[in-house]
């Protein structure tokens, strides 16, 4: 993968680093101070240089604008995968990143499996919200038991195995008071034939689950075996559902980043 040119990277780390880093993703109240990692300022403008850098060439690369993921979602994915794989929940080796945007109509495929590493989109498709979580649009999100909604955050892929859908897969919600109950509740992702461009024409949406990100019935077995077994999947909601995330802490991710780089002083 080629680096944009420095010039460009440096504009990008000014149009960033104005973020406040714990803020991402979150909607009111103030926000909480990042924690930071790495102490020397040096080093830590340069690993945030080349993360920015590589957000923005594999998001060009991977031509994520033109499918109709943000940058900005794609960043909060980034910083997520890194951070996961910094506290050693994930494989250091692993490249695949689910990203799930909610904030996007069900008419509208608003899932993105991609290698960050090479900047290639892998899937691109349809995927449902629960039934209590909205019509068209979801707008509701939950973690309780019986909900039947929808769960915002960072999940990890689990194991896969045979269910009434067929090939199924379990997700560990790892996103305390927005997730964690995904195991318990049975939210999996698996096919399901309400997840297609004709029940849309049918009923002006796409149909709704019971909390589970179900997909295309052609597709799912084939996504399924891709993202199995410990990679990252994140559920991004609408700008004014709030949602606030240790993971989206950049220092950590940024020190996942420059090992994996293999930057000077990582």
């Amino acid at each position: 993968m080629t680096f944009l040119p420095t010039a460009t990277a440096g504009l990008l780390l000014t149009l960033f680093s104005w973020l406040p880093l714990a803020s991402l993703g979150k909607t009111g109240g103030a926000p909480t101070p990042p924690r930071l990692l790495i102490t020397n300022p040096a080093l830590r403008t340069s690993y945030m240089a080349a993360f920015e850098q590589h957000v923005m060439a594999t998001y060009i690369q991977a031509g994520l604008a033109s499918s109709g993921l943000s940058v900005q979602v794609y960043r909060k994915a980034m910083i997520g995968f890194y951070h996961l794989q910094q506290r050693g929940l994930t494989n250091r080796n692993e490249t695949t990143l689910t990203v799930i945007d909610f904030s996007r109509s069900s008419k509208q495929k608003r899932l993105w499996v991609v290698d960050v590493d090479q900047g290639r989109v892998l899937y691109h498709t349809l995927v449902a919200h629960g039934k209590n979580t909205g019509e068209e649009f979801a707008h509701t999100f939950s973690n309780r038991e019986g909900s039947e909604m929808s769960s915002l955050g960072f999940y990890l892929t689990g194991n896969t195995y045979q269910g009434k859908h067929g090939l199924s897969l379990k997700l560990q919600g790892v996103d305390a008071g927005y997730n964690t109950n995904a195991a318990s509740r049975a939210v999996v992702v698996h096919g399901a034939e309400y997840v297609s461009e004709e029940f849309v024409r049918q009923h002006g949406r796409l149909g709704r689950s019971q909390g589970c990100p179900a997909l295309p019935v052609h597709q799912s077995s084939a996504i399924i075996q891709t993202i199995k077994g410990g990679s990252v999947v994140f559920a991004n909601g609408p700008l004014n559902t709030h949602y606030q995330s240790d993971w989206l802490q950049l220092d950590g991710a940024l020190l996942a980043f420059a090992r994996s780089k293999g930057l000077s002083g990582s």
